[in-house]
C-alpha cells in the first residue's frame, strides 16, 4: 500500500505534467499496475463528479489516504482453539478479581507466554488486539447524574500513613463530599470504628449547619450490618441511630461499585494528596488535624471553572435547602468496669486511672472516640484521653494524692510522677526531691482550692527569687494562702500592693524564725 504523498504525486504528474504511467512507475519505484489502479480510480470519480455537478466526492477522494482492501482476509493464526484458551484466561482473571486477588491476575504478556507453552505459534500483538476487542465489547457505560442542592452527600474512609512524634502511624481519614456543591470536609481518627463513624457525622453536620436529605455509603462495616439476599443490606445500629436523630435517608452502593458514589472516591484521593504529599511529619496528632483542616479550607475556596464559584460559596447558597440541624448527637458506648488495686480500670488492653478511693468498686465508663468518662453513683469522677496502643497506662497524679499522703516514698519512682505534667515534674526534681511529703501537701492544697498548675509554678518561682536557698513547703503554702485562687475571694486592685507587701513581710519573718530557732 502506497502513502498519501505517493498517491497525490501520481495524479499530479499524470494530469499536470503529462508523464506516462511507465515513467511515473519508474521514477517513484512503484509497480505500474498500482499506478494505473489509482489513476483509474481518480478519473472515474472525476467523471462521476462532473456528470452529477458535485465536486464533494472528488474532493473527499483527493484528500483521503489509500486504503488496503482486507475484506477477504482472515486471521490464520488466531484460530477458534486459541480464542477459547484466551477467553478461559480472561474468565480466570475475572474470578480472581471477585475474590480479592486482583494483584495476582495474568497480564497480556502472561497469557501470550501461556499460549506459547501450549505449542501455539502466535504473535503477542495478535493476542493483545483480541483481548482488547473482547474487553471493549464488555465495557461498562456510565450515566451522568444531576444533583439538586441539599439533596445528597457522600461519605467514605481513607487510610493515611503519617509520622507523629517520630513514629509512623496508620490513621483513618473521614471524607464527606456534597454532590451538588462539591464541598469537601474531613478529619483524622485513630481507628475506623463505630464511634469514629458517628462522631465524624456529628462534626460534619455541625460544620455544614444543616442536614443533607440523603447520605450515600459503600459497603463499609460500620454502616452495613449484614447482607440480606443478593442486593438488600441491613444497616448497623449506629446508622439507624444517626438516621433517627438527624432524620436523613441512606443509600448503599452495589458491591464493588464505589464509583456509584461518584464524588467521594475522588475526594479521598484529592484530600490525601493535597494535604499529606508535601508534608507527612507532625509533632502531635492535633497538629496533623489542624493541617488537614487548613488544606480543606484552601481547597473549598478554589473557584470552579464551570461557574466561577468556589465550593464554599455554593455551600452557603445550598444551606437554605438543608434540613434543620437538631444539635449534636452524643455518641458513646457504656461499660461497667471494676477498679483494681492500682486504682485503674481496664478497657481493651489499656489501663486508665480513677481517684484512689474507688479501689474495688464498679465504675460506669462512657467510651467516646477520643476520650473516656468515668462515673460513680451517677457523678463524674474523671475524664481520660483514649489510648489506641497496646498495654498502655494512662495515670493522673492527682488521683493518688490521698494514698501518697501516707506513702510519700512511693512518689519518686511512680508512673504517676513519670506521666505528670512537665512543669510539675520539674518542680519536684528541682525543689522537693528530698521532701516528697511536703510536695504532696502542696498538690493536695492546690487540688482542694482548685488552683491551676500555672499558679503553683509562678508562686514557687517567685519564692525561689526571694529565698533562693530555702524553698520549703511551708513557705509555698503561706504564699499560696495569701494569693487569690480557687475559692478565695478576689482581692480588689486598690489593695493589691498593700497585701503583697504584707505577704513579703510575713515570709521574711518565717524565714528568720526558721534560721534562728532559739
Amino acid at each position: 500500500m502506497i502513502s498519501m504523498d505517493s498517491k497525490q504525486e501520481i495524479t499530479r504528474r499524470y494530469l499536470r505534467e503529462g508523464d506516462s504511467e511507465r515513467k511515473i512507475a519508474r521514477d517513484l519505484q512503484i509497480n505500474r499496475k498500482t499506478v494505473k489502479k489509482y489513476l483509474l480510480e481518480h478519473l472515474k470519480i472525476q467523471q462521476k463528479s462532473e456528470e452529477e455537478g458535485d465536486s464533494e466526492s472528488l474532493q473527499e477522494y483527493a484528500g483521503s489516504a489509500p486504503i488496503f482492501n482486507s475484506t477477504g482476509r482472515y486471521k490464520r493464526k488466531l484460530t477458534d482453539e486459541i480464542k477459547m484458551l484466551i477467553q478461559q484466561q480472561v474468565l480466570e482473571n475475572d474470578h480472581k478479581k471477585r475474590n480479592g486477588l486482583r494483584k495476582q491476575i495474568k497480564r497480556k504478556i502472561d497469557i501470550h507466554e501461556y499460549l506459547l507453552s501450549k505449542g501455539h505459534k502466535i504473535g503477542y500483538t495478535t493476542v493483545c488486539n483480541y483481548i482488547c476487542e473482547h474487553e471493549i465489547m464488555l465495557r461498562e457505560a456510565f450515566i451522568r447524574q444531576v444533583h439538586l442542592p441539599g439533596e445528597e452527600c457522600e461519605f467514605d474512609w481513607g487510610e493515611v500513613k503519617l509520622i507523629i512524634g517520630g513514629e509512623q502511624k496508620r490513621l483513618n481519614m473521614s471524607a464527606f463530599t456534597a454532590s451538588c456543591s462539591n464541598y469537601r470536609y474531613g478529619d483524622l481518627y485513630k481507628r475506623q470504628d463505630t464511634l469514629a463513624y458517628m462522631e465524624s457525622h456529628n462534626d460534619f453536620f455541625a460544620h455544614a449547619g444543616g442536614i443533607y436529605h440523603e447520605m450515600v455509603y459503600d459497603n463499609m462495616r460500620v454502616a452495613v450490618a449484614e447482607f440480606v439476599g443478593r442486593h438488600e443490606k441491613q444497616p448497623t445500629k449506629a446508622l439507624t441511630n444517626l438516621s433517627g436523630w438527624y432524620q436523613f435517608r441512606w443509600r448503599f452502593c452495589n458491591v464493588r461499585r464505589g464509583n456509584e458514589k461518584g464524588h467521594v472516591e475522588r475526594s479521598v484521593e484529592v484530600i490525601r494528596r493535597k494535604a499529606f504529599c508535601d508534608r507527612d511529619t507532625f509533632d502531635t496528632f492535633e497538629e496533623a488535624r489542624i493541617h488537614l483542616a487548613s488544606t480543606l479550607e484552601r481547597l473549598n475556596n478554589i473557584p470552579s471553572p464551570h461557574n466561577g464559584k468556589s465550593p464554599k460559596q455554593m455551600l452557603e447558597e445550598e444551606r437554605s435547602m438543608l434540613w434543620k440541624y437538631p444539635g449534636p448527637m452524643e455518641c458513646y458506648m457504656v461499660e461497667c468496669l471494676k477498679v483494681d488495686k492500682y486504682a485503674t480500670f481496664t478497657f481493651g488492653t489499656n489501663r486508665y486511672s480513677v481517684p484512689d478511693y474507688l479501689v474495688g468498686r464498679m465504675v460506669e465508663v462512657k467510651i467516646y472516640a477520643n476520650h473516656l468518662k468515668a462515673y460513680y453513683n451517677n457523678l463524674a469522677v474523671c475524664s481520660q484521653e483514649r489510648q489506641y496502643g497496646m498495654f498502655q497506662w494512662q495515670i493522673d497524679l492527682e488521683h493518688y494524692l490521698r494514698t501518697l499522703a501516707y506513702k510519700p516514698g512511693a512518689l519518686h519512682g511512680s508512673v504517676a510522677l513519670q506521666q505528670a505534667p512537665p512543669e510539675i515534674k520539674s518542680l519536684y526534681q528541682q525543689f522537693f526531691r528530698s521532701n516528697a511529703r511536703g510536695f504532696i501537701d502542696i498538690l493536695q492544697y492546690c487540688q482542694n482550692k482548685n488552683m491551676p498548675h500555672q499558679k503553683l509554678v509562678k508562686t514557687i518561682r517567685e519564692l525561689n527569687r526571694l529565698c533562693p536557698k530555702d524553698v520549703s513547703a511551708d513557705k509555698v503554702l503561706a504564699m499560696l494562702g495569701n494569693q487569690p485562687g480557687g475559692n478565695v475571694p478576689v482581692i480588689l486592685s486598690g489593695r493589691k500592693d498593700e497585701i503583697e507587701a504584707c505577704s513579703r513581710e510575713q515570709l521574711m519573718e518565717i524565714t528568720m524564725m526558721a534560721n534562728n530557732p532559739n
